[in-house]
């Protein structure tokens, strides 16, 4: 967008709040076309699917996560810097848990039987350190822009969705061995 500054001059302002939000949203879609990749790819070795139902709530749930901040924030709220870093840390974070699953990523419960379980990276430590991350970044983006009540709204649904989806993701992974 651009503006006048006080001099006159025009200039361009950036908004911080519409740039983390276009981030993310990009970031989101950029992971749903790897993520169709990855499922072609996991059908044709004979993937199953787990849990479909659930999955146009998980897609509404983020794009409501998403829009909440546009519609509920201030454009011109002053970023606290301390949660922005902490953002930042959940995105490196991010990276390493799609880099340890690489071609069995995805945004939906596919699994090949009797393969085993992937055990490097995060899932060394955890079983299932992408829902930390994603549990973390609907937490902490809210706050980056001092909207606690949207991090605790959508933390809270965000629980209810991810409560269903490792039940399931459990239920599905159980067969399989582990390396």
């Amino acid at each position: 967008m651009w503006i006048l500054n006080s001099e006159g001059i025009l200039s361009a302002y950036i908004n911080i709040l519409y740039v983390s939000v276009l981030f993310v949203a990009l970031q989101r879609l950029s992971e749903l076309v790897w993520s169709r990749w990855n499922e072609r790819a996991l059908f044709k070795k004979g993937g199953i699917e787990y849990g479909a139902g659930h999955y146009p709530f998980l897609v509404g749930f983020h794009v409501a996560w998403l829009a909440s901040l546009v519609l509920f924030i201030d454009q011109h709220a002053v970023p606290n810097w301390f949660w922005g870093c902490a953002y930042v840390v959940l995105q490196v974070a991010r990276l390493w848990t799609l880099w340890a699953l690489g071609p069995f990523w995805t945004t939906r419960i596919i699994t090949i039987p009797n393969l085993p379980l992937v055990r490097r990276g995060p899932y060394r430590y955890l079983r299932h350190p992408n829902y930390a991350i994603v549990a973390g970044e609907v937490a902490i983006l809210p706050m980056v822009f001092g909207a606690w009540e949207i991090a605790l709204v959508f933390s809270l649904a965000n629980l209810v969705i991810l409560r269903h989806r490792i039940t399931v993701e459990n239920e599905a992974l159980d067969e399989r061995q582990t390396i």
